[in-house]
């Protein structure tokens, strides 16, 4: 048995529960048992590259942060990590620290603007552009211990239908697909879902139109797309909201903050704070709730 198959074997005898949680010795006494954290973890992905998603996952952080929400950002980008550069940080370790047994992952989380968490990824190291079954495992079991500690995991994927990118969406409860106007990226958003949905079996996606002049030009997009998807797949496709194309957003850029701290009164700022007043209020479904056991079915 391989060591994924030896640690499933493990975990499925009660070693490694994922259902419960121990009680405290005060707890114990009066024979109360915590209830499970409920975490809403969330894929935010694309099927192609270029279109602000790296930015969008940064500044939905920030907003949550702002929302009392406590939100870590996992940029799960591997190989192409950005998210620091984005915020113009410097971590002293990555992800790759936590893969190859050197730190813990409390040990390389950074502290983003606004009091978000974030767990950087490396960039430029070929092993992490295909982790394997031993990665994962391991990467599963620290973000476990971080659970009590997290309202909102967000997880900056890379683009397009490589076996990370699968992955890390397959681990998610919930997708957001980010798309543009452009023709490619429609294109490569309906080729992401297809994938997710045949091989996958994912059956519900939110999607998120980026850089439009307004909301007419974000329906149309949606239009598009759901059409192409009510055709050909047997999905459901929501549309979750759109962010205006703003100069402030590359500005924002340049001064590696988050656009919603630097320009508030932007376009593309308002449309990002509907965006995190709807994520934000609403409840994990039932059948979501829980701890971060779900990374296990992805393996």
């Amino acid at each position: 048995m391989d060591q994924a198959s030896v640690l499933r074997e493990i975990r499925r005898k009660g070693a490694f529960p994922s259902e419960s949680v121990s009680a405290s010795p005060a707890q114990e006494k009066h024979g109360r048992h915590t209830a499970r954290k409920r975490v809403r973890v969330l894929a935010v992905t694309s099927g192609k590259g270029g279109v602000g998603k790296t930015n969008i996952s940064a500044n939905l952080a920030y907003l949550l942060s702002k929302m009392k929400k406590k939100v870590l950002v996992l940029d799960a980008d591997a190989g192409l990590a950005n998210i620091d550069v984005v915020l113009g940080l410097t971590p002293k370790y990555n992800l790759y620290h936590v893969l190859s047994g050197e730190k813990s992952v409390r040990d390389v989380i950074v502290q983003g603007p606004g009091g978000f968490m974030i767990l950087p990824s490396a960039s430029g190291i070929q092993e992490m552009s295909d982790l394997s079954k031993g990665h994962k495992l391991t990467l599963i079991d620290e973000i476990k211990t971080l659970q009590e500690q997290v309202d909102f995991m967000l997880i900056d994927t890379g683009a397009g239908i490589a076996g990370n990118v699968m992955y890390f969406n397959m681990a998610a409860q919930e997708i957001i697909v980010v798309t543009s106007p452009e023709p490619t990226a429609i294109t490569d958003a309906y080729a992401l879902i297809k994938v997710l949905h045949q091989r996958h079996a994912k059956e519900h996606f939110r999607v998120l139109v980026n850089m439009v002049k307004n909301e007419e030009e974000a329906k149309e997009v949606f239009a598009r797309l759901n059409q192409a998807t009510n055709h050909f797949l047997n999905v459901s496709v929501e549309y979750l909201g759109y962010v205006m194309r703003d100069e402030c957003i590359s500005d924002s850029v340049r001064q590696q903050k988050p656009f919603v701290s630097l320009f508030p009164h932007s376009p593309a700022s308002k449309c990002m704070r509907t965006l995190a007043d709807k994520i934000g209020r609403e409840e994990p479904e039932a059948d979501t709730a829980g701890t971060f056991g779900f990374f296990w079915d992805a393996i």
